[in-house]
Protein backbone atom coordinates (compact mmCIF):
# COMPACT_ATOMS: atom_id res chain seq x y z
CA UNK A 1 0.00 0.00 0.00
CA UNK A 2 2.82 2.42 0.83
CA UNK A 3 4.31 1.90 -2.63
CA UNK A 4 0.97 2.75 -4.25
CA UNK A 5 0.58 5.90 -2.14
CA UNK A 6 4.12 7.03 -2.99
CA UNK A 7 3.38 6.61 -6.69
CA UNK A 8 0.14 8.57 -6.38
CA UNK A 9 1.88 11.40 -4.55
CA UNK A 10 4.56 11.47 -7.24
CA UNK A 11 1.93 11.75 -9.98
CA UNK A 12 0.37 14.67 -8.13
CA UNK A 13 3.65 16.56 -8.53
CA UNK A 14 5.54 15.89 -5.29
CA UNK A 15 8.92 14.78 -6.56
CA UNK A 16 11.05 12.49 -4.36
CA UNK A 17 8.34 12.46 -1.68
CA UNK A 18 8.11 9.22 0.33
CA UNK A 19 5.74 8.62 3.21
CA UNK A 20 7.21 7.58 6.56
CA UNK A 21 7.88 3.85 6.79
CA UNK A 22 6.48 3.85 10.35
CA UNK A 23 2.95 4.48 9.09
CA UNK A 24 0.75 1.42 9.44
CA UNK A 25 -1.75 0.40 6.78
CA UNK A 26 -4.53 1.46 9.17
CA UNK A 27 -2.95 4.91 9.52
CA UNK A 28 -2.77 5.18 5.75
CA UNK A 29 -6.43 4.21 5.36
CA UNK A 30 -7.48 6.98 7.76
CA UNK A 31 -5.37 9.51 5.86
CA UNK A 32 -6.68 8.37 2.48
CA UNK A 33 -10.29 8.58 3.65
CA UNK A 34 -9.72 12.11 4.98
CA UNK A 35 -8.13 13.20 1.70
CA UNK A 36 -11.01 11.67 -0.26
CA UNK A 37 -13.52 13.80 1.68
CA UNK A 38 -11.33 16.86 1.09
CA UNK A 39 -11.23 16.00 -2.61
CA UNK A 40 -15.03 15.94 -2.79
CA UNK A 41 -15.17 19.40 -1.26
CA UNK A 42 -12.51 20.51 -3.73
CA UNK A 43 -14.54 19.32 -6.70
CA UNK A 44 -17.45 21.46 -5.58
CA UNK A 45 -15.15 24.47 -5.18
CA UNK A 46 -13.80 23.96 -8.72
CA UNK A 47 -17.26 24.70 -10.12
CA UNK A 48 -17.01 28.31 -8.98
CA UNK A 49 -13.38 29.16 -9.69
CA UNK A 50 -12.19 31.29 -12.57
CA UNK A 51 -9.71 28.54 -13.49
CA UNK A 52 -8.50 25.24 -12.05
CA UNK A 53 -5.94 22.93 -13.68
CA UNK A 54 -5.93 19.98 -11.28
CA UNK A 55 -7.07 18.49 -8.00
CA UNK A 56 -8.10 20.57 -5.00
CA UNK A 57 -8.16 19.15 -1.47
CA UNK A 58 -10.35 21.43 0.64
CA UNK A 59 -10.55 21.20 4.42
CA UNK A 60 -13.49 21.81 6.76
CA UNK A 61 -15.14 25.14 7.57
CA UNK A 62 -13.33 27.12 4.89
CA UNK A 63 -14.67 30.45 3.64
CA UNK A 64 -13.67 31.14 0.05
CA UNK A 65 -15.22 34.38 -1.21
CA UNK A 66 -15.27 35.80 -4.75
CA UNK A 67 -14.24 32.45 -6.20
CA UNK A 68 -14.61 33.81 -9.74
CA UNK A 69 -11.44 35.82 -9.14
CA UNK A 70 -9.32 32.80 -8.16
CA UNK A 71 -7.14 30.74 -10.51
CA UNK A 72 -5.49 27.53 -9.27
CA UNK A 73 -2.84 25.27 -10.75
CA UNK A 74 -2.39 21.55 -10.14
CA UNK A 75 -2.66 19.91 -6.69
CA UNK A 76 -3.83 22.57 -4.25
CA UNK A 77 -4.20 21.63 -0.58
CA UNK A 78 -6.25 23.93 1.66
CA UNK A 79 -6.51 23.10 5.35
CA UNK A 80 -9.35 23.56 7.82
CA UNK A 81 -10.79 26.99 8.69
CA UNK A 82 -8.91 28.79 5.91
CA UNK A 83 -10.38 32.12 4.79
CA UNK A 84 -9.71 33.60 1.36
CA UNK A 85 -11.33 36.86 0.29
CA UNK A 86 -10.24 37.24 -3.35
CA UNK A 87 -12.06 40.52 -4.07
CA UNK A 88 -9.36 42.57 -5.82
CA UNK A 89 -8.45 44.17 -9.13
CA UNK A 90 -6.31 41.29 -10.41
CA UNK A 91 -7.60 38.43 -8.29
CA UNK A 92 -5.64 35.56 -6.74
CA UNK A 93 -3.45 33.15 -8.70
CA UNK A 94 -2.00 29.94 -7.24
CA UNK A 95 0.67 27.91 -9.05
CA UNK A 96 1.13 24.13 -8.79
CA UNK A 97 1.60 22.21 -5.53
CA UNK A 98 0.51 24.94 -3.16
CA UNK A 99 -0.39 24.07 0.45
CA UNK A 100 -2.26 26.48 2.71
CA UNK A 101 -2.60 25.13 6.23
CA UNK A 102 -5.23 25.51 8.94
CA UNK A 103 -6.56 28.91 10.03
CA UNK A 104 -4.64 30.93 7.47
CA UNK A 105 -6.29 34.13 6.21
CA UNK A 106 -5.76 35.73 2.80
CA UNK A 107 -7.54 39.07 2.71
CA UNK A 108 -7.42 41.03 -0.53
CA UNK A 109 -9.79 43.89 0.28
CA UNK A 110 -10.63 45.43 3.62
CA UNK A 111 -12.95 48.25 2.53
CA UNK A 112 -14.71 48.43 -0.84
CA UNK A 113 -13.88 52.09 -1.45
CA UNK A 114 -10.35 50.94 -2.36
CA UNK A 115 -9.91 47.41 -3.71
CA UNK A 116 -6.71 45.47 -3.22
CA UNK A 117 -4.44 44.88 -6.22
CA UNK A 118 -3.97 41.09 -6.27
CA UNK A 119 -1.94 38.10 -5.13
CA UNK A 120 0.32 35.73 -7.10
CA UNK A 121 1.75 32.55 -5.54
CA UNK A 122 4.25 30.41 -7.50
CA UNK A 123 4.83 26.65 -7.56
CA UNK A 124 5.75 24.38 -4.63
CA UNK A 125 4.79 26.85 -1.92
CA UNK A 126 4.01 25.78 1.62
CA UNK A 127 2.14 28.16 3.94
CA UNK A 128 1.89 26.86 7.51
CA UNK A 129 -0.86 27.34 10.08
CA UNK A 130 -2.22 30.70 11.26
CA UNK A 131 -0.59 32.86 8.61
CA UNK A 132 -2.06 36.22 7.54
CA UNK A 133 -1.55 37.71 4.08
CA UNK A 134 -2.96 41.20 3.62
CA UNK A 135 -3.29 42.02 -0.06
CA UNK A 136 -3.79 45.76 -0.53
CA UNK A 137 -1.00 46.53 -2.97
CA UNK A 138 0.35 43.71 -5.17
CA UNK A 139 1.81 40.74 -3.30
CA UNK A 140 3.98 38.28 -5.23
CA UNK A 141 5.30 35.08 -3.66
CA UNK A 142 7.73 33.11 -5.83
CA UNK A 143 8.24 29.36 -6.18
CA UNK A 144 9.70 26.96 -3.60
CA UNK A 145 8.85 29.30 -0.72
CA UNK A 146 8.17 28.13 2.85
CA UNK A 147 6.24 30.04 5.51
CA UNK A 148 6.42 28.95 9.14
CA UNK A 149 3.38 29.18 11.43
CA UNK A 150 2.03 32.64 12.17
CA UNK A 151 3.81 34.56 9.40
CA UNK A 152 2.18 37.90 8.52
CA UNK A 153 2.47 40.02 5.38
CA UNK A 154 1.21 43.61 5.34
CA UNK A 155 1.05 45.44 2.00
CA UNK A 156 -0.31 48.78 3.17
CA UNK A 157 0.64 51.51 5.63
CA UNK A 158 -1.36 54.44 6.94
CA UNK A 159 -0.58 58.14 6.76
CA UNK A 160 -0.30 60.02 10.05
CA UNK A 161 1.49 63.30 9.22
CA UNK A 162 -1.51 65.64 9.59
CA UNK A 163 -2.11 66.28 13.28
CA UNK A 164 -5.47 67.91 12.59
CA UNK A 165 -7.06 64.81 11.05
CA UNK A 166 -7.66 61.49 12.82
CA UNK A 167 -5.24 58.84 11.58
CA UNK A 168 -8.13 56.65 10.46
CA UNK A 169 -9.20 59.37 8.00
CA UNK A 170 -5.77 59.96 6.49
CA UNK A 171 -4.71 58.38 3.20
CA UNK A 172 -3.03 55.00 2.90
CA UNK A 173 0.28 54.20 1.23
CA UNK A 174 0.63 51.04 -0.90
CA UNK A 175 3.97 49.89 -2.33
CA UNK A 176 3.74 46.10 -2.62
CA UNK A 177 5.59 43.03 -1.35
CA UNK A 178 7.83 40.71 -3.40
CA UNK A 179 9.19 37.42 -2.07
CA UNK A 180 11.43 35.78 -4.65
CA UNK A 181 12.07 32.04 -5.16
CA UNK A 182 13.51 29.63 -2.60
CA UNK A 183 12.87 31.78 0.48
CA UNK A 184 12.25 30.41 3.98
CA UNK A 185 10.26 32.67 6.28
CA UNK A 186 10.41 31.53 9.90
CA UNK A 187 7.55 31.33 12.39
CA UNK A 188 5.81 34.57 13.36
CA UNK A 189 7.97 36.72 11.11
CA UNK A 190 6.35 39.95 9.90
CA UNK A 191 6.96 41.38 6.43
CA UNK A 192 5.93 45.01 5.95
CA UNK A 193 4.81 46.93 2.87
CA UNK A 194 7.41 47.97 0.31
CA UNK A 195 9.74 45.05 1.05
CA UNK A 196 11.48 42.84 -1.51
CA UNK A 197 13.15 39.62 -0.30
CA UNK A 198 15.81 38.22 -2.60
CA UNK A 199 16.14 34.66 -3.86
CA UNK A 200 17.47 32.05 -1.44
CA UNK A 201 17.11 34.19 1.69
CA UNK A 202 16.13 33.03 5.18
CA UNK A 203 14.05 35.16 7.55
CA UNK A 204 14.54 34.09 11.16
CA UNK A 205 11.55 33.40 13.40
CA UNK A 206 10.04 36.50 14.97
CA UNK A 207 11.80 38.95 12.67
CA UNK A 208 10.20 42.18 11.47
CA UNK A 209 11.32 42.93 7.90
CA UNK A 210 10.94 46.60 6.98
CA UNK A 211 13.53 46.98 4.22
CA UNK A 212 14.72 45.12 1.13
CA UNK A 213 16.75 41.95 1.66
CA UNK A 214 19.47 40.99 -0.88
CA UNK A 215 19.56 37.45 -2.31
CA UNK A 216 21.08 34.67 -0.18
CA UNK A 217 20.80 36.66 3.04
CA UNK A 218 20.01 35.37 6.52
CA UNK A 219 18.27 38.05 8.56
CA UNK A 220 17.01 38.27 12.13
CA UNK A 221 15.80 40.80 14.65
CA UNK A 222 13.41 43.72 15.11
CA UNK A 223 13.96 45.35 12.72
CA UNK A 224 15.57 42.53 10.74
CA UNK A 225 19.26 42.86 9.93
CA UNK A 226 21.60 40.71 7.89
CA UNK A 227 23.49 38.38 10.21
CA UNK A 228 25.00 36.12 7.57
CA UNK A 229 25.20 35.54 3.84
CA UNK A 230 24.74 32.08 2.32
CA UNK A 231 27.83 31.49 0.21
Amino acid sequence: MKRIINKLIGKLGKKNYLIDSNLSNYDILILVFDKFICLLRGYYLKLWLKKSEGLIFLGKNCKIRFCHKISMGRTIIIGDNVQINALSKEGVKFGNNVSINNNTIIECTGIIKQLGEGLVIGNNVGIAQNCFIQVRSKVIIGSDVMFGPGVSIFSETHGFDNLNIPIIEQSTVRKGVLIEDNVWVGARAIILDGVSIGTGSIIAAGSVVNKNIPPLSIVAGIPAKIIKTRS
